[in-house]
C-alpha cells in the first residue's frame, strides 16, 4: 500500500524525537526508499513556511525525493474534485490571493473527530476526509497508520 502524507501528518512527528522514537524514523525512512510513503511538492513548501522542528525540517531536506510534482493524472483528479462545489473550500480565499502553497487538494489528515476509538467524518465540511469518503478512498491518520505498520513503542 502506498501512504499519501500530509502536512499535518508531518508536523505531528515533531512529538516524536528521533533519538528517542528510532522505530519510526526508521519506519519512515524504509517506506520512502520503498516508494511507500509519498508527497507532494506542496507540502514541502508548507513546512518551510510553517514552524516546524528542525528535526522534522531537516528530515523532509534528506528525503525530498518523496515530495513529487503531481502528474497530469493527479491533476485531472484534483480538477474532479473541485467539479464539486462543496470541495471547492479546500483553498481558501487568502491562499489564492497570496500564491500561498496548499496541499489540502492533494492530501490531508485533517477533519477527523475521535469519538473513542473511531474516527468520524466533520458532517458538510470541505475536508479531505469527507473528500475521500466521496470518492471511495481509504483515508486514514497518523495514529492509525503507525498501528497499521505494527510500530509499538
Amino acid at each position: 500500500m502506498i501512504y499519501v502524507f500530509d502536512t499535518s501528518s508531518l508536523r505531528s512527528l515533531q512529538h516524536f524525537y528521533p533519538r528517542v522514537f528510532k522505530t519510526i524514523w526508521n519506519g519512515l525512512d524504509e517506506l520512502v526508499a520503498q516508494r511507500d510513503l509519498i508527497s507532494t511538492r506542496e507540502v514541502f513548501n508548507e513546512l518551510e513556511r510553517q514552524a516546524v522542528s528542525e528535526a522534522v525540517l531537516q528530515w523532509a531536506k534528506n528525503n525530498k525525493s518523496l515530495f513529487s510534482t503531481p502528474a497530469a493524472n493527479e491533476l485531472q483528479f484534483v480538477s474532479e474534485i473541485f467539479k464539486i462545489p462543496h470541495f471547492q473550500g479546500l483553498i481558501g480565499a487568502q491562499q489564492r490571493l497570496k500564491g500561498m502553497p496548499v496541499a489540502d487538494p492533494f492530501v490531508t489528515e485533517e477533519g477527523w473527530q475521535r469519538s473513542g476509538k473511531r474516527l468520524e467524518l466533520k458532517p458538510n465540511a470541505a475536508k479531505i476526509p469527507n473528500v475521500c469518503n466521496h470518492f471511495n478512498i481509504p483515508c486514514i491518520d497518523l495514529e492509525e497508520f503507525m498501528h497499521l505498520q505494527g510500530w509499538t513503542f
